[in-house]
């Protein structure tokens, strides 16, 4: 490893977000060899290796500021029910700062794992990814990889061994963790709970009265995981692994009772509860610790959408597709002629219109491989919709309630199937026996795995109550990544974009589009600045109802289309406008010449600027009907740097000075 210059750390970088950075990720030594340094000209994170190991440093370079005030352990197992610690060092004291000169005087934290390893590797792409639509970013992100090696060494685990696993990424304030833990011994263990990551950091409340739940959680470091669900589609609602907690050996905090969160640690919350036998391996979730520098949201939100686009590209993929409300092989072929007429390139089946991807007789994927064939002949992808929660199979086969024993309103959807169940299984299995058979280029999956728990002890993909969260997780995943290594995109009503999903709602309320044209137009505009402070433009879909849906009177629809052109291009523009796409659900895309011009020439012009439509959004004004609103598209790597969206909700024309903000084009 190259040896560590005092220099590189004071470098000030620019801003990231604006300009790449040239420094690449690399892992240094210290001229001792007792420490080991990630770093990319935008963090810098220290280990020191003897006696044990323990993070001593975490620093983000944009603005100086130190991260980390005490050690902790590099990770935690509870097996067997007992809990066992890897890597940390003993000896500090005092718990609100750590100084370099103190480490040498530590001693290991605990003997229950012995270091045998450090490797440093090149960084391999974490999901087999095949992209067949437009995509903005192709690439697959670069870096280093650095793993320590653990084996246990209390008796009672012999035979254990762990990785502690660290990702440095190039062009970003990022750092990724997991371990994995495998099992080479002569007896199988209960692998109860995995913590793979511990921070002890910075306090952001100086609060000497208050509890955990009310004071501020740090803010300068934002983590994401991929154990989120629960259909809020926004991260922050689903996480269900981050765990602000406090630490009462920091005796020196503010907070009288010592009940400041200062404390991060990653985790299931309802644990692993796996059997782990011999010569298996298990294998952690991930966190994405992302280093912030300000407060202000748009700039924090512009951090995160660049790691989306980075480390998941698959995010970046962006379809022009269309919701068909039928199935009739006529009205498929007459879509799909449509849509190659217009610049559309894929057409979804939509809920409602017949189709049944359970079904996978020899009669169904026949019918669908035809139509499938037909749409790509003519350039056009076809994919499909499916539900899996939200709905009852049977008793044998629902998640049971671990407090009744009963398939009795257990869900989070009040009844849904066990994915770990016989059907679930089996539903599984005739998605993929259909996708592979057919050739459809989409999923369009309505609740995905979204959390339940399940008491059954009869499911065979899982034991019982304790296996069964982390099983059915599992299987949902597996799922989504062998679709990616089909180059099969998927939309999905919950946060696995870090596992491979690829596009999620705004944020919408399906009786809204019910509601009149005039009212649609505001409220969507609403959706989508409110929805694209954190999410990508390519992340996100709207809804466009071209006929009715869930009630409401005419006024609420576009067919006939050649009588609502303005509403219709309008609706377009305010999500085409937004690199948003929307999901136009209906029997056609246009009814007379007029129309298909007007579709036309909208998709010509979202193509000409589809790179910077793409780009990530500024919040200028939020609608609110009363004056102008809008947002700006901001990208400096491309030819075109900005382009503002204005809109103007008022009967007569207006004049207003508007100030662009140019700093991040």
């Amino acid at each position: 490893l190259p040896v560590w210059e005092d220099n590189l750390e004071h470098k000030i970088p620019g801003d990231w977000r604006v300009r790449p950075v040239a420094q690449k990720a690399e892992i240094f030594r210290s001229a001792d060899g007792r420490d080991l340094i990630l770093f990319n000209g935008l963090l810098k994170r220290s280990f020191r290796i003897s006696p044990g190991v323990a993070c001593t440093d975490f620093k983000n370079l944009s603005n100086g500021q130190q991260l980390l005030r005490a050690l902790s352990p590099e990770a935690r197992l509870t097996v067997d029910g007992k809990v066992y610690a890897v890597g940390g060092l003993r000896g500090q004291t005092e718990k609100a700062y750590l100084l370099p000169e103190w480490l040498d005087g530590f001693t290991a934290l605990s003997g229950d794992f012995r270091l045998t390893g450090i490797r440093v590797e090149a960084l391999q792409p974490f999901l087999n990814w095949k992209p067949k639509t437009w995509v903005m970013n192709a690439r697959q992100p670069e870096g280093k990889t650095l793993i320590f090696a653990y084996e246990a060494v209390a008796p009672a685990i012999a035979g254990l061994q762990v990785q502690v696993v660290y990702e440095l990424y190039d062009g970003l304030p990022l750092v990724v963790k997991w371990m994995t833990v495998e099992n080479t011994g002569t007896k199988a263990f209960k692998l109860d709970r995995t913590v793979h990551e511990i921070l002890a950091f910075v306090e952001e409340e100086s609060a000497v009265v208050g509890k955990p739940e009310k004071m501020k959680k740090p803010q300068k470091l934002y983590i994401e995981n991929n154990f989120a669900y629960n259909n809020a589609m926004r991260y922050e609602l689903s996480d269900q692994a981050t765990h602000w907690k406090i630490d009462s050996s920091y005796t020196s905090q503010v907070n009288y009772y010592l009940e400041t969160p200062c404390v991060v640690e990653v985790y299931p919350f309802l644990g692993v509860g796996i059997d782990l036998p011999t010569n298996e391996q298990y294998k952690s979730i991930r966190s994405y610790e992302l280093l912030l520098d300000s407060y202000d949201r748009e700039r924090n939100g512009l951090a995160r959408r660049k790691m989306y686009r980075t480390l998941f590209p698959w995010t970046s993929q962006n379809p022009i597709f269309m919701h068909l409300i039928s199935t009739d092989p006529v009205k498929v072929k007459s879509v799909i002629d449509q849509c190659a007429e217009t610049g559309y390139e894929m057409v979804i089946l939509s809920f409602g219109s017949g189709l049944n991807m359970e079904d996978a007789s020899e009669v169904n994927i026949t019918k669908f491989k035809a139509l499938a064939d037909y749409a790509h002949s003519k350039g056009i992808k076809l994919g499909g919709y499916s539900l899996f929660s939200s709905r009852r199979i049977d008793d044998e086969n629902d998640v049971i309630d671990p407090v009744t024993g009963l398939p009795d309103k257990a869900a989070f959807f009040g009844h849904a199937p066990c994915l770990a169940s016989k059907w679930g299984i089996n539903y599984l299995k005739s998605l993929k026996k259909f996708i592979t058979e057919t050739g459809f280029d989409l999923l369009e999956h309505d609740g995905p795995y979204p959390g339940d728990v399940c008491a059954s002890t009869k499911h065979p993909g899982h034991k019982g109550l304790a296996d069964s969260q982390w099983a059915q997780m599992t299987m949902q995943k597996e799922f989504y990544q062998w679709l990616n290594g089909r180059g099969v995109y998927i939309n999905a009503p919950d946060w696995y974009f870090l596992d491979g999903s690829h596009k999620i709602a705004l944020g919408y309320r399906e009786v809204n589009f019910s509601l009149s044209r005039a009212q649609q137009k505001i409220l969507n505009r609403q959706n989508i600045y409110d929805g694209l402070w954190e999410k990508t433009p390519s992340m996100s879909w709207g809804f466009v109802p071209l006929t009715k849906y869930q009630g409401g009177t005419a006024d609420a629809v576009l067919e006939p289309l050649s009588e609502h052109l303005i509403d219709y291009k309008q609706l377009m523009m305010q999500y085409y406008g937004a690199g948003v796409q929307a999901c136009y659900r209906g029997p056609r895309l246009y009814d007379t010449d007029d129309t298909k011009t007007v579709v036309k020439e909208t998709l010509d012009w979202y193509k000409k600027y589809r790179d910077i439509l793409n780009a990530d959004i500024l919040h200028l004004r939020r609608p609110d009907g009363r004056d102008w609103d809008g947002i700006m598209h901001v990208n400096s790597a491309l030819k075109q740097k900005g382009l503002a969206m204005l809109y103007n909700p008022l009967k007569e024309p207006i004049t207003r000075k508007i100030k662009l903000p140019l700093y991040y084009t």
